[in-house]
């Protein structure tokens, strides 16, 4: 399975909520801990992994720029950021793959149809004798 990213499990949170990821989140911040408040916790334990995976990923490649000379010093940070860069990317393959699973064994309730009226109460019945 390949892994969904933050903006990808952020639409499917929504479609399955019907509503903007950003009502969603002032919405569960009034209720009790439930499945949204879950989903949205990982949903944004999944987007830090991503920011974290574009900063190593960017503090690497400055660090090995063509034009800057590699010595002793620099090869403990490439090997540091190597690490970092490692870890982000497996907390968010574990993220994406746990928030994936608990959303496809969801699924939005359709709206209950309106019950059918009532049937009107019979009326009483009505006597043969005459009133006087």
């Amino acid at each position: 399975m390949p892994h969904l990213t933050s903006t990808e499990i952020a639409g499917r949170i929504e479609d399955l909520y019907g509503a903007p990821l950003a009502d969603l989140t002032a919405h569960a911040q009034d209720q009790p801990p439930g499945m949204l408040s879950a989903l949205l916790g990982m949903h944004g334990d999944l987007a830090l992994a991503e920011r974290s995976i574009d900063f190593h990923r960017d503090h690497l490649a400055r660090l090995v720029h063509p034009e800057r000379q590699i010595g002793r010093h620099e090869v403990s940070h490439l090997f540091d950021g190597a690490r970092r860069l490692a870890e982000a990317v497996a907390v968010r393959e574990v993220q994406a793959k746990s928030v994936a699973a608990v959303l496809q064994s969801l699924a939005r309730v359709p709206a209950p149809e309106p019950s059918p009226p009532l049937p009107a109460p019979p009326l009483p019945a009505q006597s043969a004798a005459h009133s006087r």
